[in-house]
């Protein structure tokens, strides 16, 4: 099995432990939590991971996603303690160490100042979290692997007041749009790229 994403997520802010909220099928994570992402290949072996953190832990899962060739699960806890320990549950179930997994890699980023009214109605009609106004500057990000997109959230929420409208932590790549004034997407966008560069890991050779 290969290890593609495995990151904690120390604090959950409040508007990603929101957005999960609307999205996730398990049992839902709140505010101020402490995370877990992983992803792995092949996808339905994620269930090997799931079983390895509910039986040696007590954190609670949010998501597990198979899709076409990836699995990702989520969990999460008020204790920080039970979600390393889940971490290090799965690891040694899994036979890898955190280094293991592959460096996150950033596909695509635009930043767009004052976006049209149109633009913005487009963007909340598909968002599942907060809404873009016209004259707003627009972010979006797609990063490899896709889970990375969940701390990079995270960690725009913590940097500056943003609006999270959308994330994917799942599939072949991972999706952010964010919102708000432009000096605002620009701090929330220089965390983003110091968090993922701070991300030790195999070298990540995709295109």
């Amino acid at each position: 099995m290969e290890l593609r994403t495995f990151t904690y997520l120390d604090v959950l802010q409040p508007q990603l432990a929101s957005f999960l909220q609307t999205v996730a099928q398990g049992v839902l994570p709140l505010e101020g939590q402490a995370s877990l992402l992983i992803e792995i290949a092949p996808g339905i072996a994620i269930n090997t991971v799931t079983d390895a953190a509910l039986k040696g832990t007590r954190v609670i899962p949010g998501m597990q996603i198979v899709e076409r060739a990836y699995g990702l699960l989520e969990v999460h806890s008020y204790d920080q303690g039970e979600v390393r320990a889940a971490g290090s549950a799965i690891l040694e179930r899994l036979g890898v160490a955190e280094r293991d997994r592959l460096k996150p890699k950033i596909v695509s980023e635009q930043t767009i100042t004052g976006i049209d009214g149109h633009h913005a109605a487009l963007i909340n009609r598909m968002r599942h979290g907060d809404m873009i106004n016209q004259m707003q500057t627009l972010y979006t990000l797609e990063v490899h692997p896709a889970a990375y997109a969940g701390i990079a959230a995270n960690e725009a929420e913590k940097a500056a007041p943003i609006h999270l409208l959308e994330v994917i932590t799942f599939g072949a790549v991972g999706r952010l749009w964010l919102g708000g004034g432009e000096a605002e997407i620009a701090e929330a966008a220089a965390a983003i790229r110091n968090t993922l560069a701070a991300i030790d890991g195999r070298e990540n050779k995709s295109k």
